[in-house]
């Protein structure tokens, strides 16, 4: 049975001017008669993950029943671990626009590219030869020339000029080796066709060749999956008194909206997680008394934005998989320690 949020051993205090209760108190010891070592059997009865959002680039889910560790290292792992494709390399054979070579550069490495990074490989070292297992290829090619016949009085760039403004729609997939077949009804592409990344006028042009290939957040941001990966402890509000008729309406107004709902003259909490915790309410001196405001320490609520190359989904299991990686490997090196240390004995 999942616990109680009434559970005050669950809640961190938000008071006026501080937040109380912030750390856990159910360690083994604190409690005289209470068994508080870690149980597997009791971590799987309180464990809970629900989605409560989905959208083609979004997921809102709650992870309930761990510890602010283990939410932490799996967002922090969707940031800077979870491995995406990039480009890395520019070859810059033209480039006569306004705009330097370093700069439009950057530009073309931070955009994020429609290639699922699970069908390529890593570069086995910075000073490999690229092959089509590690490697995508992309050219840019683009030349802004004046429209004929266009009256001598327009002023707007798109119907004077071809091609005077540059986007990622621009960039097209050159495949090698067997790509062709492996990538076919997927090709590489930008995630985004409109985004805009430099500016042309009659004469000017640009040609990239540029080489994109696998990569982690840790390394570059423009690896990162996602835009914004956050977290925050769901929001408990506790009425301890009736609020009297005269005071709910202004009760209400302390809080988002949705937060609080006034039915059959009382003050309702109808949907706490819509709360920003902003202590409003505690400012005035006729609420003091009368509500608690909490957040509940094992209750975390996701908020997940995908940068295209992953559906949102999918961005949680990944992430889960490189943390169990990475145990297996301590579990590796832990056995390695004993069985040198039962030999040295």
């Amino acid at each position: 049975m999942p616990r109680s949020l009434d559970d005050t051993r669950r809640h961190v205090q938000v008071l006026p001017e501080r937040i109380g209760a912030v750390a856990g108190s159910e360690f083994p010891g604190h409690y005289p008669g209470e068994d508080h070592s870690w149980n597997l059997q009791k971590f799987k009865e309180n464990l809970i993950t629900s989605v409560q959002r989905l959208t083609p680039s979004t997921i809102e889910f709650d992870l309930v029943g761990v510890d602010a560790s283990i939410a932490n290292a799996l967002r922090r792992v969707m940031i800077a671990e979870v491995p995406t494709v990039a480009i890395e390399e520019i070859y810059v054979w033209n480039n006569t626009s306004i705009m330097q070579d370093e700069v439009l550069c950057h530009r073309v490495g931070l955009v994020p590219l429609k290639i699922d990074p699970r069908s390529l490989k890593y570069r086995p070292s910075p000073h490999s030869a690229p092959h089509e297992t590690d490697t995508i290829v992309f050219d840019l090619s683009v030349r802004c020339d004046r429209r004929p016949g266009v009256d001598k009085s327009e002023k707007d760039p798109k119907k004077l000029y071809y091609d005077s403004n540059v986007y990622t729609g621009m960039m097209k997939w050159s495949p090698s080796g067997d790509q062709s077949r492996k990538y076919k009804g997927k090709e590489p592409k930008p995630v985004d066709r409109d985004i805009l990344l430099c500016k042309l006028r009659p004469g000017q042009q640009i040609d990239l060749h540029c080489f994109a290939r696998k990569g982690v957040g840790m390394d570059h941001a423009k690896f990162s999956p996602v835009a914004t990966a956050s977290y925050r402890l769901l929001p408990h509000i506790i009425l301890r008194e009736p609020i009297p008729i005269e005071h709910q309406q202004k009760f209400q107004k302390c809080f988002p909206e949705g937060v609080i709902v006034i039915e059959n003259d009382q003050v309702v909490v109808k949907n706490p997680r819509k709360d920003t915790v902003s202590r409003e309410v505690l400012r005035h001196p006729e609420f003091a008394d009368k509500v608690s405001l909490n957040r509940i320490r094992d209750h975390f609520i996701f908020n997940v934005e995908s940068t295209g190359q992953y559906n949102p989904e999918e961005l949680v299991p990944e992430a889960i998989k490189i943390l169990l990686t990475k145990i297996s490997a301590v579990e590796e090196g832990l056995d390695k320690l004993f069985a040198t240390e039962g030999q040295v004995a």
